[in-house]
């Protein structure tokens, strides 16, 4: 059997329309007037916040393929080097850089194909 605390808290929950209360000594609930919060800044207000809560996809540039490239081809090479068992670095170097210049049309591919999948899915719901 539920406390009466867990009652009310369950009570509370079912409610159509969230009221806040405060609650005396007694076990009294006192209804309270809503609380409107006060925008921190003045670009918190003006900007709106996504509808479905994901985040907003940027349109696909080069220059966010080449941050991303400057990120991976280190960890790449590392990867090639530490794999590479006997080769010669000549040839490791090769696999690296042959490695990097796939890594980046591919990584422009996936930006544009996830922009469109999100302008899709944002002209649908709008």
């Amino acid at each position: 059997m539920p406390s009466r605390k867990q009652r009310r808290r369950r009570e509370k929950l079912q409610r159509h329309e969230y009221e806040y209360v405060i609650e005396t000594e007694d076990g009294e609930e006192i209804p309270v007037e809503r609380p409107v919060p006060a925008p921190k800044d003045g670009k918190s207000a003006a900007r709106a916040a996504p509808s479905r809560g994901g985040r907003e996809v940027p349109k696909p540039s080069m220059g966010r393929v080449f941050k991303r490239t400057a990120i991976f081809a280190p960890l790449i090479l590392l990867v090639v080097f530490w794999t590479g068992g006997d080769s010669p670095i000549s040839s490791k170097i090769f696999t690296g850089v042959t490695l990097v210049a796939f890594f980046i049309p591919f990584s422009y591919l996936v930006d544009s194909i996830m922009y469109r999948m999100y302008s899709r899915r944002q002209q649908s719901s709008g």
